[in-house]
C-alpha cells in the first residue's frame, strides 16, 4: 500500500502537537514547604510528570513513544489525554510504526469524534493495511468527513491563521480528503466512485498522486490509452503536491508499460513526455503575480516597489528607505532554501528591536497557492512577501539568494546558493559592516 499521503497528513494535521503539549504542560509552582511526611504522601501531579516525560525524551522519537505510553499507564485519566494521544500519533509516525500511529489516532477519534483531520489520517493508515476489514473501517471514516469539511466556514479558523492561510489549508485538506477516499474506493474495486473522487481531488488542486491513481484505474479497466494520458500528466506535474508526494520513477515505469500496451514498443514515448512538459511550461503564470510585477515595471529603485503579503495585501517598500534591508529569495521547491531559511530567521531574531535593520523573505514561487501553508508550517518570524518583479530587478537569478541593501538601496552584500560554512557569521558580519557605513 502507498504511504504517499502520510507526510502531508502529518504536516497538516499534527504540526503543533508536540510543541503545544510541551508549552501547555509546564508544572505548577511549588506550594509552601511541606513536612517530610506530607511530601511522601503527596499525590503525583500529572502535568509535572508529563513535563518530565517530555524532557527526558528530548528529541528521541522512540523514547517519546515509550515515555508517553508509560505516562498513560500511570495516569489513565490524565486531563491532557487527547493531547498526549495526538503527540503519540506524531511520534509513532516518526518512528515509522503505522500500527502504533493508528492505535492512538483511533483512540483520539473515540474521544473527539468530530476531529475530521485525525479521521483522514486514520483512513490513510487503514488503506495501507489493505485487508477488507481495514478498508471497511477506512470507508467509514472517509464517508463522515466530506460534509463537515465542505461546510467549514472562515469563522472556525484559528486566530493565529490569516484568512489566506486558512483557505489554503482547507484547500489542501479537501484535495487530500478526496484523494484518500478515492484510494479506499479503488482498493475496494469501486472504480466509478474512485474516479469521481480522484478527479475532484485533481480539480481542487492538480496533483500527481491523483493523476497516477487515475492511470491505474484506467489500466484496471483496460483503457490503456487513457492510462497513458493520466500517467503523462502525473509525470509532468511536481512530485510533491496537495495530496502528498509521488515517486516519479514509479510513474515512468507505469507509463512505459501502458505505452507499450498501446503502441507495441516505447518508440515516441520520449517525444510525448517532452510535448507534455512543453504544455505545462507554456501555461500562463499566475495572473496576480503578473499584474503585481507589471505594476512595478517603472520602479526607479528598490524602494519604489510595492509587493504583496501572503494574504494579498500590498506592502510598499518606501518606508524602508534609510534602513539596512536584508532580503532572502527562496521557493518552496528549493531544497537548499529549506536549509538556509531557518538560519536566516535565527540571524533576523538577533536584530529584533533594531529599527535600523529590516528583514524580508521573498517567495519566488510561481505556484503561489502552496506558499501560505508552507510558511505556516515552518513558523518563520521574518515577514514573507511575493517577489512581484523584485528578483528580476535585483538580478537574484538563482535560489537561494541573500542580499543586503544599504540605506540608499545599493547592494552591499550578495550571496548565491547555500554557503554552509559559517553562513550566519558571514551574514551577521556583513550586516554590521552595512550598519557602520556612512549614510
Amino acid at each position: 500500500m502507498r504511504p504517499a499521503c502520510l507526510a502531508l497528513c502529518a504536516s497538516i494535521l499534527l504540526a503543533s502537537s508536540l510543541a503545544a503539549l510541551t508549552q501547555d504542560s509546564t508544572p505548577t509552582a511549588p506550594s509552601a514547604k511541606r513536612s517530610p511526611d506530607a511530601s511522601a504522601r503527596k499525590t503525583p501531579d500529572p502535568d509535572a510528570e508529563l513535563q518530565k516525560a517530555l524532557a527526558s525524551a528530548e528529541n528521541d522519537s522512540a523514547a517519546m513513544v515509550r515515555n508517553l505510553k508509560e505516562y498513560l499507564q500511570k495516569f489513565p485519566d490524565a486531563p491532557r489525554k487527547p493531547a498526549v494521544y495526538r503527540a503519540l500519533v506524531e511520534a509513532c509516525q516518526q518512528t515509522h510504526d503505522p500500527t502504533c500511529a493508528l492505535e492512538y489516532a483511533e483512540r483520539l477519534i473515540a474521544l473527539r469524534p468530530d476531529d475530521s483531520q485525525m479521521m483522514l489520517l486514520a483512513a490513510n493508515l487503514l488503506e495501507q493495511h489493505g485487508d477488507d476489514a481495514s478498508l471497511a473501517r477506512a470507508a467509514g471514516y472517509v464517508t463522515r468527513i466530506p460534509d463537515r469539511v465542505e461546510k467549514a466556514s472562515a469563522e472556525e479558523r484559528p486566530s493565529r491563521e490569516s484568512g489566506a492561510e486558512w483557505r489554503d489549508g482547507q484547500e489542501q485538506l479537501r484535495a487530500a480528503l478526496y484523494y484518500i477516499r478515492g484510494q479506499v474506493e479503488n482498493a475496494q474495486r469501486n472504480y466509478d466512485a474512485a474516479v469521481n473522487d480522484l478527479r475532484m481531488s485533481y480539480s481542487i488542486r492538480p496533483n500527481a498522486l491523483a493523476a497516477k491513481t487515475l492511470g491505474e484505474v484506467a489500466e484496471m479497466r483496460g483503457d490503456f490509452a487513457l492510462a497513458v494520458d493520466e500517467y503523462v500528466q502525473a509525470f509532468t506535474l511536481p512530485e510533491s503536491g496537495s495530496a502528498g508526494t509521488v515517486d516519479r520513477r514509479d510513474v515512468l515505469r507505469e507509463l512505459a508499460n501502458a505505452w507499450r500496451q498501446v503502441h507495441g514498443n516505447e518508440q515516441g514515448l520520449g517525444d510525448a513526455i517532452l510535448a507534455a512538459n512543453d504544455r505545462v511550461s507554456s501555461q500562463p503564470p499566475d495572473t496576480r503575480s503578473t499584474a503585481a510585477a507589471a505594476g512595478n515595471k517603472d520602479a526607479k529603485d528598490v524602494f519604489s516597489f510595492v509587493v504583496r503579503r501572503l494574504d494579498g495585501t500590498p506592502l510598499a517598500l518606501e518606508p524602508l528607505r534609510g534602513k539596512i534591508v536584508v532580503l532572502s529569495f527562496w521557493a518552496t521547491w528549493c531544497a537548499p532554501c529549506r536549509e538556509l531559511e531557518p538560519i536566516f530567521n535565527r540571524v533576523a531574531r538577533t536584530y529584533a528591536g533594531n529599527s535600523d535593520v529590516a528583514f524580508l523573505a521573498i517567495s519566488a514561487d510561481e505556484e503561489e497557492a502552496e506558499v501560505p501553508a508552507f510558511v505556516a508550517r515552518e513558523k518563520w518570524d521574518v515577514p514573507v512577501v511575493y517577489a512581484d518583479g523584485l528578483g528580476e530587478f535585483l538580478k537574484a537569478e538563482t535560489l537561494p539568494a541573500v542580499l543586503i541593501l544599504g540605506r540608499t538601496g545599493e547592494i552591499a552584500y550578495r550571496t548565491g546558493g547555500f554557503p554552509r560554512d559559517a553562513f550566519a557569521d558571514s551574514l551577521t558580519a556583513a550586516i554590521q559592516t552595512a550598519l557602520g557605513a556612512a549614510p
